[in-house]
């Protein structure tokens, strides 16, 4: 590495640098550039480039190094964050290295610097970080059977992880379970559960998980009730999807372009055409522009059960809107 006396480097772009060195399994550059970070580059050595550096000695498997400089920040002075415990907890769990990570985190403890969060909430974290999603599931139990509850970024972190594997149930018993020991969801909570009951066809879930969020204070808004409407159109109940999504509107929830293309779809692949026309009208008439798609779904299937007049409405809606 040259030196280049006068150099003046962000910290930003310090730790970029030094945690690319990490990425490309050049860390003994890492290491060097952190060193004469101060002298050479006129820039400190905070948490965020202590943090870089850490970054980089996991990404090699270093764990002793990288717990030394942890304990060589502490003797400068410096207090580590959420991201220096993340950095280790993550790297020690993703390496099957599950006892060290809780002894770290134990020793910090022990010495008074206490994570901002809690150390459960990492080392679950870390599990699923690492891909440990049945791990992470069994602490997650083990910390609600005890009368505690994960901290809501770490339980919506799990839950996502557990929808994508199609174990909806698991996270609808464990919402209830954890709300009732004083979990405060947030909008992320709803955002992630929705959608994934309303797939699987728990309607009556995803319509409780709704109430919830609006007694919570979150409007309902088009991407937290869309969900429920397809879950209904895909179990036939076209009725009561369409008496839904007029209640959104009515109590001021309205529908965006992706709802009223969903909507208008579904009904479609559903055999209710008329009712697609009329939204795609009603669409139109609130400045949404349909896509072309929607305009063909709506015209054939109108001409295909007979309601060619409609049909030559449809058709003649799009030139206007298309001036074509």
């Amino acid at each position: 590495m040259q030196t280049h006396h006068g150099l003046t480097l962000s910290q930003e772009t310090l730790c970029f640098v030094i945690e690319e060195y990490g990425n490309h399994g050049l860390v003994d550059q890492a290491v060097e550039l952190f060193n004469r970070a101060p002298k050479t580059f006129n820039c400190l050595q905070t948490v965020e480039v202590y943090n870089a550096l850490l970054f980089s000695l996991c990404q090699a498997k270093l764990f002793h190094a990288a717990y030394a400089l942890v304990r060589r920040m502490i003797r400068k002075g410096l207090v580590p964050d959420k991201r220096t415990y993340s950095i280790l907890v993550n790297a020690w769990c993703s390496n099957g290295k599950m006892r060290e990570a809780q002894l770290f985190l134990e020793e910090m403890s022990s010495k008074g610097f206490n994570p901002p969060v809690r150390g459960r909430d990492l080392l679950v974290e870390g599990l699923l970080n690492a891909g440990y999603i049945e791990a992470a599931k069994e602490m997650v139990r083990k910390m609600v059977k005890e009368g505690f509850v994960p901290d809501v970024s770490t339980f919506n972190s799990l839950m996502e992880a557990i929808c994508k594997f199609g174990e909806v149930e698991f996270c609808i018993d464990l919402y209830w379970e954890a709300n009732g020991l004083g979990l405060c969801p947030d909008i992320n909570t709803y955002k992630v559960l929705i959608p994934a009951v309303s797939k699987v066809g728990r309607i009556d879930d995803a319509f409780r998980l709704l109430h919830n969020s609006i007694e919570d204070g979150h409007r309902p808004f088009p991407s937290l009730y869309a969900p429920i409407i397809k879950g209904m159109c895909r179990r036939g109940q076209f009725d009561d999807a369409f008496c839904f999504f007029s209640e959104m509107k009515v109590k001021g929830h309205p529908p965006n372009r992706p709802v009223y293309t969903m909507l208008i779809t579904m009904s479609g692949r559903g055999g209710r055409f008329v009712e697609a026309a009329n939204y795609l009208v009603e669409m139109t008439e609130m400045g949404l522009m349909p896509i072309s798609r929607c305009f063909d779904l709506v015209t054939d299937g109108l001409k295909n059960c007979g309601k060619h007049d409609m049909s030559k409405r449809i058709e003649q809606l799009e030139v206007s809107l298309r001036g074509t």
